[in-house]
């Protein structure tokens, strides 16, 4: 029979995961206290406690076990504490076991669950017989084999967290609701319990944020170079300041604020900004960190390095200029052992001399060319017994190579003898066959420079004749040269089309006139950007500005156009109809910079005598630069203009001046510096002139 026991008011409750929790597990009250035992533990604590002898408590355990032995129920001796257990203690305890009748010792540790269960199944199997034989396990054993199963919880546990936490910014209730269901994390809490899961996954969160901060650093950092070429690329500016006065000098920088951030907090990786994705500039807190003083003292030893090695490149060329040993056409492996010293190869790579050496060369050669050139010129009399053919004998080029000798002109291309007779040979040619093919200065020769000059400045009668018609079926149509930058001007062109008909055709005073847009917004000096071409002939222009330098592009290109035009027979651009027009933002229409646009604007509208219209007002749809009575206004000006001025051209001729013969002979050398277009241009600006009837080239 099983033995009773009464202790009246007692609590009995079910605590599955650590003391100090009872308040949140089912309690139940006894209030007889009564209840049946089948078997008892008897626990003997094998720690050193404090103020507390093993002897003592041995012997109270023995006589509480002669009482329980008494009720000839099923006795189990557990030895708690073991992970703290003293070798004697245990001993002690195995031996007490062993005098009573062969009692079975289960060693436990409750901190650390190690064969708790095994206490209990062991003391069961004692009542129930029919159940198997448990093996008791010693505690180290134990012990071993816990560690191993928790150490596989735990791995299981850390992958699930690693797979569902990606942010640092996640909550510990957010997501252990996540994992409630998940094995791994059930498996886990049941051996070590809720807090060791949290603190796993606190651990996680905390690691994520400092790869987090790291990514952010590494890139401050790596930006951080960049910023020191933009704000402070000045050696001299910087070369004897500390980090501290580095850091007042930047903050001076206008264009500081786009690369550093001041932020009210400090340090930047325990704020809000290391979450601050959209934002990429460097907080300025960083300034203070040893790596960004060491790429500041990195960024100080590049400019040093950059400065020496522009001072190395100035003194080796300053060698080249001054040393008597370089003469032109010496080899490098010649010269190298006269200009090169240890203060040279220590600063730069032996190829960037070899560059500067080879241009040196270069600009040498050509000088001793030009100067040969001129003491052939200062010798010809030593070509004149030549005969016709110019083709001299050997003998005949020794006695010139003798008389030349001694110059030092000669001698200087001692190291290009091919090349310098070459350059005889050449001269003698064009001394007997003066052409501007065999002209030593080719390509500047004056001749050609004659031809290209007339032939661009001449139009033919059937090209003239072309043009005119061409003008004549343009009576009603208007083009129009639209000018504008960073798309003001294609922005406009397509407001325009969007007003006129399906066949581009604009309404003006009841009238259909053919519109022909031409938005400009490069340099209108290359031909894909030019005022005019052969099938379009503006009419007027219409000029866009919406700040400072689109202002400023409208003028240079206003300039470049006109200058183009000048000594041209067709220079009416010079006095194109102009129109400038103030596009604002939005309809924008206040603020300090605006009246600034404004006043500027005028300015230039007087300095270039065109017409300037106030601020366009908000159009007659959404995003329009400027309304359809504006267009109107400009249309129709430019319309009045084109009839007014006549722009046809008038192919009349000056009979008198037909049978007139004016022959003028000019003698330029050529390499003189005098440039062809301004003695001719008096002549080729005349609208009459015309080519000769001889038919040569060069003639008008």
């Amino acid at each position: 029979a099983a033995t009773k026991l009464a202790s009246a008011e007692k609590l009995m409750y079910f605590c599955t995961d650590q003391l100090g929790l009872e308040q949140d597990f089912e309690q139940k009250q006894m209030p007889d206290g009564k209840l049946l035992v089948d078997g008892f533990l008897l626990c003997i604590d094998v720690s050193r406690g404090m103020n507390r002898n093993f002897d003592d408590q041995l012997k109270f355990v023995s006589n509480l076990y002669n009482q329980l032995a008494k009720t000839k129920k099923p006795i189990v001796v557990v030895l708690t504490k073991c992970d703290e257990g003293v070798e004697r203690y245990i001993r002690d305890a195995h031996t007490f076991a062993l005098s009573k009748k062969n009692l079975q010792v289960v060693e436990t540790s409750a901190r650390s669950n190690v064969n708790i269960d095994l206490a209990f199944s062991t003391l069961v199997q004692l009542i129930d017989k029919s159940r198997g034989k448990t093996k008791i396990i010693p505690y180290f054993e134990a012990l071993k084999q816990q560690s191993q199963q928790i150490a596989a919880a735990k791995d299981k546990y850390e992958w699930l967290v690693s797979r569902i936490v990606k942010n640092h910014n996640e909550t510990w209730s957010n997501v252990s609701r996540k994992m409630q269901s998940s094995p791994e994390y059930q498996d886990y809490v049941y051996l070590e319990g809720t807090q060791k899961a949290k603190k796993l996954f606190q651990q996680h969160v905390h690691r994520l944020k400092q790869e987090h901060i790291e990514r952010r650093r590494k890139m401050y950092l790596a930006l951080l170079p960049q910023a020191f070429e933009a704000l402070i690329p000045d050696l001299d500016e910087i070369d004897h300041l500390s980090c501290i006065k580095v850091e007042k000098l930047l903050e001076t920088k206008p264009d500081f604020l786009k690369w550093f951030i001041v932020l009210e907090e400090t340090p930047w990786d325990a704020t809000s900004h290391i979450d601050n994705m959209e934002n990429e500039r460097i907080p300025f807190d960083l300034m203070e960190t040893q790596p960004a003083e060491q790429l500041y003292e990195a960024h100080l030893e590049k400019l040093r390095n950059e400065r020496k090695r522009a001072e190395m490149r100035r003194a080796f060329k300053e060698n080249l200029e001054t040393s008597p040993f370089i003469t032109p056409g010496k080899p490098w492996e010649e010269a190298r052992s006269f200009i090169m010293n240890e203060d040279f190869y220590m600063w730069l790579e032996e190829s960037i001399y070899m560059d500067i050496y080879s241009k040196h060369q270069k600009q040498i050669i050509e000088k001793a060319k030009e100067e040969f050139q001129e003491l052939l010129l200062e010798y010809s009399e030593l070509f004149y017994e030549l005969e016709l053919d110019a083709k001299p004998s050997k003998e005949k080029m020794g006695v010139i190579q003798d008389v030349l000798g001694e110059e030092q002109r000669f001698k200087a291309l001692q190291k290009l003898q091919a090349e310098r007779d070459a350059l005889i040979l050449k001269h003698i040619h064009f001394v007997y066959h003066p052409t501007k093919e065999t002209c030593p200065s080719c390509l500047v020769c004056v001749d050609s420079k004659i031809e290209h000059l007339i032939s661009s400045r001449f139009i033919r009668p059937s090209e003239r004749n072309q043009k005119n018609l061409l003008s004549d079926s343009n009576i009603d149509r208007i083009n129009l040269v639209i000018l504008g930058k960073d798309g003001l001007a294609r922005e406009l062109a397509n407001e325009i089309r969007a007003l006129c008909t399906n066949d581009d055709k604009y309404v003006i005073e009841g009238k259909m006139y053919e519109l022909s847009l031409r938005p400009i917004e490069g340099n209108v000096r290359l031909p894909v950007n030019s005022f005019q071409t052969p099938t379009f002939q503006p009419h007027g222009c219409l000029c866009l500005y919406n700040s400072k330098e689109s202002l400023s592009y409208v003028v240079e290109s206003i300039e470049k156009s006109r200058e183009s035009t000048i000594g041209r027979r067709d220079n009416h651009l010079v006095h194109l109809p102009l129109t400038l027009i103030l596009v604002n933002k939005r309809g924008d229409t206040s603020g300090e910079t605006l009246h600034s646009l404004i006043q500027q604007g005028q300015q230039i509208a007087s300095k270039l005598q065109c017409v300037f219209l106030d601020p366009a007002s908000a159009g007659i749809g959404y995003g329009r630069n400027i309304n359809e009575k504006q267009i109107s206004q400009v249309l129709k000006g430019l319309l009045d203009s084109k009839r007014n001025l006549n722009l046809v051209s008038s192919t009349s001729s000056i009979k008198d001046l037909a049978d007139v013969d004016l022959r003028i002979v000019m003698c330029l050398m050529c390499g003189d510096p005098f440039n062809a277009d301004d003695i001719l241009l008096p002549i080729l600006q005349s609208q009459t002139y015309r080519p000769s009837q001889c038919g040569s080239s060069s003639s008008v």
